[in-house]
């Protein structure tokens, strides 16, 4: 992701625009020789970034400059550099390449967090543990199931990055305003040719669809609506994440920790979650990122101003290198979390008497009582025996305090202690990670395999 947006690679890019323009040009009848597209083909990759540096500390502008810099470089090319364009046909263009192969980057680090997790997934699928609401006991879930949670964040986010990439568009070649009327005066007012120019480029930059009216830019829209997904993967590692360093504390699941790692500079016992800790950091600065970019499509005047040029190179590429970071951190905290199952299994035990009042309240309803006296009933006395065995430390009687109840004892209805295996009581949460698993979680990867890189984008690996 580094690399991707690298100043060498940006450039790159712009000498193919500025290649693709010509090769096209050429193809609809401008006379341009055939030395100049060699030249420029052969120096693709091999810009002189200082001498770049130098033409632009003169100009002042940074699109100017590398014309020129690719100018001395080609020289045969330098008349028909960048003909009838504008300085957004490189930029914009470029910033929709980029965006394009770093979405598709993003796709491959959400596939081995689902992969990573999915692995944990099965092979917790059955062992039982408190699902909380409010974190409070509420329930048995399992732990494979709970995972499933986290996963289907996740395969939501790369179900909305597969639509992002589906739906990108070019630029394409549009003229300084949108209008193409550099291009209309250079091909003699052929309209026909004006717009073959715009889908021929599009076309070897690897893109289906062009934008079919811009301004001098693309919609800025579209910013935010990328910047929109990565805070959704954002927001799905920042669950995660939180929910880890909840469970962390209660010392069920764990993050990894290495042999030499230390917790504390001054607590030499801790083990915090700090890996945790840093995905609901990043998360956060990536969420933010996103109301920038609503704002700069909201304040685009007219056909553009540059107020959104310095802005969006520092929030498009922080917002894909924080989100790369998250899902690295997530998909290594995923392949080493530590399940303890005897932990689990002692929060289980100590609460079960709790949980199975509910299924005490349907028995109750089934044998003829009322609902919502039973409730109350349970409610009471669940009241009663958490306050005494938090002050007391007193056993928990609560089913012999409920069987003894004259609303329970009536109705002939009690739960014994041998009815309390945790298995019991977990649902349908096994069968519920098996279908996920081999149903939704496939099909998500399928997806994923399948919106590889383009042959452009192959071809711009430098």
């Amino acid at each position: 992701m580094q690399a991707l947006w690298s100043e060498r690679r940006r450039i790159g890019l712009w000498r193919r625009l500025w290649l693709a323009l010509m090769e096209a040009e050429q193809e609809l009848g401008l006379p341009i020789p055939a030395d100049a597209l060699v030249q420029a083909r052969a120096h693709l990759d091999d810009v002189d970034l200082d001498r770049a540096a130098e033409h632009e500390k003169r100009l002042r502008h940074d699109v100017m400059a590398h014309i020129l810099a690719l100018g001395d470089q080609a020289p045969a090319a330098r008349p028909y550099l960048h003909l009838g364009a504008t300085s957004a046909y490189v930029t914009d263009n470029a910033d929709l390449l980029l965006m394009r192969e770093a979405l598709q980057l993003l796709l491959g680090r959400l596939a081995a967090v689902l992969v990573a997790l999915g692995k944990l997934a099965r092979k917790h699928r059955a062992l039982p543990c408190l699902a909380y609401t409010h974190f409070q006991a509420a329930q048995l879930t399992t732990v494979g199931k709970r995972i499933t949670l986290w996963m289907q964040d996740f395969a939501l986010d790369a179900e909305e990055l597969i639509h992002r990439l589906e739906s990108l568009r070019f630029r394409g070649v549009k003229g300084a305003t949108g209008t193409q009327a550099s291009f209309l005066e250079l091909f003699a007012g052929d309209e026909a040719k004006v717009r073959d120019l715009d889908a021929r480029v599009a076309k070897k930059m690897g893109f289906a669809r062009v934008f079919p009216v811009t301004g001098q830019t693309y919609p800025r829209k579209l910013d935010a609506q990328v910047l929109a997904a990565l805070s959704g993967i954002a927001a799905s590692a920042a669950k995660f994440a939180t929910d880890l360093r909840l469970l962390q504390h209660e010392g069920e699941i764990l993050e990894p920790f290495e042999s030499d790692q230390v917790g504390s500079s001054a607590m030499a016992y801790k083990r915090n979650p700090m890996r945790a800790e840093r995905m609901t950091s990043l998360a956060r600065f990536v969420i933010e990122l996103e109301g920038n970019a609503w704002h700069t499509a909201a304040t685009q005047w007219l056909e553009r101003t540059l107020d959104d040029s310095a802005n969006r190179r520092l929030a498009i590429p922080e917002a894909f290198l924080a989100t790369d970071a998250i899902l690295v951190l997530a998909t290594n905290v995923a392949a080493g979390l530590e399940v303890h199952d005897r932990v689990i299994a002692r929060h289980v035990a100590d609460t079960m008497p709790f949980l199975a009042t509910e299924r005490l309240l349907m028995r109750g309803v089934q044998a003829g009582g009322d609902r919502q006296a039973l409730h109350d009933v349970i409610r009471t006395h669940s009241l009663a025996v958490a306050e005494n065995l938090a002050e007391r430390g007193g056993p928990n009687d609560l089913l012999e305090r409920l069987a003894a109840d004259p609303a329970f004892a009536r109705l002939k209805v009690a739960a014994r202690r041998d009815e309390l295996d945790p298995t019991a009581y977990v649902g349908r949460a096994p069968k519920q990670v098996d279908e996920f698993l081999g149903e939704a979680i496939p099909a998500v990867l399928e997806q994923i395999d399948a919106v590889g890189p383009t042959p452009a984008v192959a071809a711009v690996n430098v």
